[in-house]
């Protein structure tokens, strides 16, 4: 009997390590995992090949997959240990700012600016902590940023530490750094590339994330300088693209996907926000002021998973405004319920990209 890949994930995310309490899923411990028929190969890669776990996770791994597919399954584990990745295009150094102990790089981008990317950003980020992870969230938006007043930061300040790292707030178990939380909001920010660029830099090498299973980076609109950093010094997992269903949006949001899909970034997936509205007085009905399904259309023609539809919702903005996000401020309501099932499939495209694909290389840009 063939077994199929759900069978395999779920036998592999009762596999603990017990040293850091995580299964080998979300610790992206599974590389190269390969199903064919009844025949299920992969590599465990261990970060200390000397602890007890090290010697039981293949034979682990064999017995969790063969009790949720069946004794027959002929499953075929290889351990190997951690190798450091040196990366060639960036032999000085210079670019290395990706962050010990983060897990998973996720960029929340869009073609075009006013789709609720922040909003989507914002409440991925709480759905994901609502669900035991440990999840950072980075604005790098440097000219608009709206993560400080989602999450109603106020006056609040990052502080540094004694080795002069700058250690991010933390609002509903959310580690939160935005250039919002740096300067005067009254007062807009006139920097040219080159300063935004190391602004960047500077909150993703020079802050303290710890130990973080998600940092979500909310990517400012468009397909510019911050995006083309942020591949350039930062291997990303995966990105989601927000789009809105009516045709300006999509074609926008084509754009966004063609341009990781150039870096070899893999889309894990599209949003459409402000798919439908309802009126609280006739919850049967749905009207769909910005066109209807554009954005799972869109993700069909580019084969591409189409991740949730975000309904609009008068609260949905007020919460933003009062800086409490949906999924903490209105939790049964139908925009958290979509946050919440936008945050278990970006988990399980997370979790297939990473067993299933080579992780991603930062890029080399060349400039003639």
């Amino acid at each position: 009997m063939a077994v199929s890949q759900d069978q395999v994930y779920r036998a592999l995310s009762d596999v603990v390590d017990p040293d850091r309490g995580k299964d080998i899923l979300r610790l992206d411990m599974v590389k190269g995992l390969k199903i064919d028929g009844d025949r299920v190969s992969f590599t465990v890669i261990l970060k200390d090949p000397s602890a007890s776990f090290a010697e039981q996770v293949a034979a682990r791994c064999r017995e969790a997959i063969r009790s949720e597919a069946g004794s027959e399954a002929d499953v075929r584990v290889e351990v190997d240990n951690e190798m450091i990745s040196l990366d060639m295009s960036d032999p000085g150094g210079k670019n290395d700012v990706q962050p010990e102990g983060v897990i998973n790089f996720v960029a929340v981008a869009s073609g075009k600016g006013g789709v609720g990317k922040s909003t989507v950003a914002a409440n991925l980020a709480v759905a994901l902590e609502r669900k035991g992870y440990d999840v950072g969230l980075v604005d790098t938006d440097i000219y608009g940023p709206s993560i400080p007043i989602m999450f109603g930061v106020g006056a609040e300040k990052p502080r540094v530490n004694d080795r002069k790292k700058i250690v991010p707030l933390v609002r509903h178990g959310v580690k939160l750094l935005s250039m919002g939380m740096m300067v005067d909001p009254a007062k807009a920010v006139i920097w040219r590339g080159p300063m935004v660029s190391n602004a960047v830099r500077q909150f993703l090498g020079e802050s303290e994330w710890g130990e973080l299973d998600y940092l979500i980076l909310d990517l400012p609109p468009g397909t510019g300088d911050i995006q083309l950093t942020i591949v350039q010094t930062l291997a990303l997992t995966g990105a989601v693209v927000v789009s809105t269903p009516q045709t300006v949006a999509l074609a926008d949001a084509r754009k966004g996907v063609s341009m990781f899909e150039n870096v070899d970034v893999p889309v894990l997936g599209i949003v459409e926000n402000m798919a439908y509205f309802t009126p609280p007085e006739l919850p049967e009905k749905r009207y769909y002021l910005f066109g209807r399904e554009g954005a799972r259309r869109l993700s069909e023609e580019l084969g591409v998973p189409f991740l949730a539809e975000i309904p609009i919702e008068q609260r949905l903005r007020e919460t933003g405004d009062e800086g409490t996000p949906m999924m903490v401020g209105e939790p049964e309501s139908a925009s958290a319920r979509a946050f919440s099932g936008l945050a278990e499939r970006v988990v399980r495209q997370v979790t297939i990209r990473n067993a299933e694909r080579a992780s991603t290389r930062k890029i080399e840009i060349l400039r003639k």
